[in-house]
């Protein structure tokens, strides 16, 4: 029993996939915050476009 008790707080393989499922969430918020700061740059982009086209035309 005392091997089995032993064995078990040595194992390691949980925490690894603790470590990974952390590591997965992290990323997955910054590409979504990245993805959010390019998208609202990319539309101030657009709008600029669109005001110069648009001041052209009249």
């Amino acid at each position: 029993m005392k091997d089995l008790i032993m064995s078990f707080l040595h194992d390691e393989e949980g925490a690894t996939a603790v470590e990974y499922a952390v590591m997965i969430v992290l990323i997955i918020v910054v590409c979504l915050i990245a993805i959010g700061v390019l998208g609202r740059e990319a539309n101030k982009g657009f709008e600029k476009v669109g005001n110069a086209l648009q001041s052209a035309n009249n």
